[in-house]
């Protein structure tokens, strides 16, 4: 169990290793230059990567009597998988918004709202704020899924404002588990102990800068209230 959970451990390293680089490598290049489609794949290929040893890392944690990380890094899991399958569903969509919310698109916004529940209530039970402040995430996330699944965005850049809206959600979740758990295990290693109010800022920090990043893009790439937004939308799911 041991070794197979450190090759885990190993693969999953390295894997947000690449996906933290490529990230703002492709945040910094120009929106649809062969760099930032180039970057933007290999970013997605680590973040499978980080997803698919996550997945049973939170498993092998949870036999071994840690609740609360293995729900940690299981929410995780769902939200960083949402955000990936969005911003790729989205490009290769981008001509239909009406596809784009069909087949799936509802199950994962339930599944959401679900793992968001279960994180909230093993929260509550272990009496961990951070879990159930955190529980957010997946709920706003589901909630606004359902809520453009019955009224599409009018506005020809709606896939553009899903996909980099889904891009920042995976970016948001790979900083905290890097901050939260991989740079807080390494600073223990040296013999610090991370101060109390080192974990709200690794969960919290990233989460508030999203938001910014989200309102300036917001406000770059979309149409301004009042304007017109060009294209009419397909069909309604």
């Amino acid at each position: 169990m041991d070794t197979a959970y450190q090759t885990l451990l190993l693969a999953h390293g390295l894997s947000g290793l690449v996906a933290l680089v490529t990230f703002w490598i492709a945040a910094f290049a120009k929106k649809g230059s062969p760099l930032h489609l180039r970057t933007g794949k290999t970013y997605m290929i680590a973040m499978l990567g980080i997803v698919v040893t996550a997945a049973p890392m939170a498993a092998i944690i949870a036999t071994r009597g840690k609740p609360g990380i293995a729900t940690f890094l299981g929410y995780l899991v769902v939200i960083t998988a949402t955000g990936m399958w969005l911003g790729w569903r989205a490009i290769r969509r981008k001509r239909d918004q009406g596809a784009f919310r069909q087949g799936a698109y509802l199950a994962v916004a339930l599944v959401n709202l679900a793992a968001s529940a279960i994180v909230f209530a093993v929260g509550m039970h272990m009496s961990q704020v951070l879990l159930m402040g955190f529980s957010a995430v997946g709920t706003l996330t589901g909630v606004q899924m359902l809520m453009r699944r019955l009224r599409p965005m009018d506005t020809a850049r709606w896939w553009l404002k899903e996909h980099y809206s889904a891009m920042i959600g995976c970016g948001v979740a790979t900083h905290i588990a890097f901050l939260a758990i991989g740079l807080d295990r390494l600073i223990r290693a040296i013999g610090i102990d991370p101060p109390g109010w080192y974990h709200l800022i690794a969960w919290f920090l990233p989460l508030s800068l999203s938001f910014v990043v989200a309102a300036w893009l917001n406000r770059k790439y979309m149409p301004k209230p009042g304007a017109g937004a060009g294209a009419a939308v397909a069909s309604r799911a």
